[in-house]
């Protein structure tokens, strides 16, 4: 054996499979609570640091960055393998300008507060920048957690505006750290041409990439199901890589390539889908334990007025009064524009941005880190703790039916053919009422399973479809709309 190995590998193992094992143990009372689950594990990882009962000691601000990155290019591209292209484009355009026109007016309000209680423009601008964007994970683990299902609309603009904004807080964030290190003043009209420029280039490979891949992937008959998820992790890896290495924008290419792939067919889908959730749950705990372990809980104090008073300012005029202009010209109900506004929950990113300036050796990068923080950890109380409450006292629920109990799900090498598909029966449809053998299936389909109440009903021809039931229809793909004409919308699991 070399050294201390095969000794020290086990306990840098053993440390974070602990730390893992804790982190996923207690997800249950963050759930309770109604806080986001990311929120935890920050907090675990700050226990375990180097001033918490942990004791471990570190502040390797670049490898936490490296780190942060990969696991946001992990979590963006399962976020975008989840959200259709065809339900984006419905909010495409508010979410654009929330992403942009959003970013850079939050950014501004939150760097003029920060200039107020003493911070120079420069480090007030970065500051501003860094928290600009906000994270999709944090708001949809706070939903799942209380059952809360949102209004269609109200939904998709807050999952496609976070996909999109990272990128725009990268670039400012980038530009002002720049300026500051190289001593040359901003161009504005530099930085909106950066902006576009990488925002085009990213879009465009991403897409170009995805498509590519789709292309290999239906030709090509891989040999074993692991092989596939491998193969959408490659293209996720190669779209952040390939763009920013030509100027663009990483993390957009890699949302792009996500949504791209997500929208059509792809062999084992249901497989893959599952392994990157569960590659975006991992990283999402591996970032935020190491980042909590890079937070000295002895500094924050040092800034906590600081840090509390700008997280106030943040979540309760920053980002609601900006997002209610930027969604004026799209008609959004006020009070659709007041939820999106308050549930702009900052998470795993403005804290890897933190570490720009440290790296950068920024004066005062430090003690920004450390603002950034507390107001993402401050944020994610206040507004992440009434994310239900808000919901109902705004009225943006959806009222659709609940999901149904039962998930059934079909994992097909082929990514052609059949598809099994969960329908909710209201009383509206004809099919209520009615039996299987009386409604006008068409050739190919049948309901291969029912639930009532939660309970399984194994269907023959003389079964009756009541309202409230949930029907399994299997059909090929070419006749999916002749099923939607009867049974309606498809539940969306």
């Amino acid at each position: 054996m070399l050294g201390n190995e095969p000794l020290a590998t086990a306990v840098i193992l053993t440390a974070f499979g602990g730390l893992l094992a804790a982190s996923v143990a207690l997800s249950r009372v963050s759930a309770r609570l109604g806080l986001p689950v990311a929120l935890l594990f920050l907090l675990v990882g700050v226990l375990a640091g180097s001033e918490g009962i942990g004791h471990i000691a570190f502040e390797d601000y670049g490898f936490a960055f490296r780190v942060g990155t990969v696991a946001l290019v992990l979590i963006l591209f399962d976020g975008g393998l989840n959200t259709p292209a065809t339900s984006a484009r419905e909010v495409l355009a508010p979410s654009a300008v929330l992403a942009t026109i959003g970013v850079v007016a939050t950014a501004g309000l939150v760097a003029v507060a920060a200039h107020f209680f003493g911070l120079s423009w420069p480090m007030a601008m970065l500051l501003g920048a860094i928290v600009s964007s906000t994270d999709a994970a944090a708001v949809f683990s706070s939903l799942a957690a209380s059952g809360t299902r949102l209004r269609r609309k109200v939904g998709l603009t807050l999952e496609v505006e976070s996909g999109l904004n990272d990128p725009m807080a990268v670039i400012l964030t980038t530009a002002i750290t720049t300026s500051i290190v190289s001593g040359v003043r901003l161009s504005p009209l530099g930085v909106m041409a950066e902006v576009v420029i990488e925002l085009v280039i990213g879009a465009v490979i991403g897409f170009g990439i995805a498509r590519l891949g789709r292309m290999l992937i239906l030709r090509v008959h891989l040999p074993a199901a692991g092989l596939y998820p491998a193969f959408t992790l490659a293209l996720a890896c190669l779209s952040f890589g390939v763009a920013t290495l030509l100027h663009g924008s990483g993390f957009l290419a890699v949302y792009v390539t996500g949504m791209t792939l997500g929208s059509g067919a792809l062999p084992h889908a249901v497989g893959v889908r599952r392994v990157h959730d569960a590659l975006g749950w991992l990283s999402q705990v591996l970032m935020f334990l190491l980042l909590g372990l890079l937070v000295f809980p002895g500094r924050l104090w040092q800034v906590a007025t600081v840090g509390l008073t700008l997280a106030l300012f943040l979540a309760f005029i920053a980002r609601p009064v900006v997002a209610m202009l930027c969604l004026i010209p799209f008609r959004y109900r006020w009070r659709d524009s007041a939820y999106v506004g308050w549930v702009g929950l900052r998470g795993a990113v403005p804290i890897v941005l933190a570490t720009i300036p440290v790296m950068a050796d920024v004066p005062g990068g430090r003690v920004l880190f450390d603002i950034v923080f507390f107001i993402v950890v401050v944020g994610a109380v206040i507004p992440g703790a009434t994310v239900p409450w808000m919901a109902r006292l705004l009225r943006v629920e959806s009222a659709a039916p609940p999901p149904p109990a039962t998930l059934i799900e079909v994992d097909a090498r082929a990514p052609l053919g059949d598809e099994l598909r969960a329908y909710f029966v209201s009383d509206q449809l004809a099919v209520a009422g009615a039996t299987l053998a009386e409604i006008p299936f068409p050739e190919g389909a049948a309901v291969s399973m029912l639930e009532r109440r939660g309970a399984l009903i194994a269907p023959s021809g003389s079964t009756r479809i009541e309202p409230g039931d949930y029907v399994y229809v299997i059909a090929p793909i070419e006749h999916r709309p002749l099923v939607e004409l009867l049974f309606g919308r498809p539940e969306e699991h």
